[in-house]
């Protein structure tokens, strides 16, 4: 298990508990957090799941893919700490993780 923080772009916070091996994605889905579609569902065909991670987890979590770049192309407001986080693997080592969600998305 994880504790993963979602910051809203008003800055609410909110932090949920995410299970080792789901995405952050399912996470926030799993918990309501507001501010992430996933229209998709996962399947990085879409880029509702937008979030920027904190600066201080950008090399834990690591750059995106191929395709998930490709897909950030459709992301509303795309910074240098954009992924999707239907990419991302929730693990004991992102226990602590903090996630930006854009004002709005795509």
């Amino acid at each position: 298990m994880a504790e993963i923080t979602f910051v809203a772009h008003d800055g609410t916070r909110r932090t949920v508990q995410g299970e080792n091996g789901s995405t952050v994605m399912e996470t926030a889905i799993r918990h309501g957090v507001p501010g992430i579609d996933a229209e998709c569902g996962g399947a990085c065909s879409c880029a509702t799941c937008h979030v920027y991670v904190d600066e201080s987890w950008s090399e834990t979590v690591g750059r995106p893919g191929p395709m998930e770049e490709d897909m950030l192309d459709f992301a509303h407001d795309v910074r240098p700490a954009s992924r999707l986080s239907c990419q991302i693997k929730v693990s004991d080592a992102l226990d602590g993780l903090v996630v930006h969600t854009p004002a709005r998305q795509a």
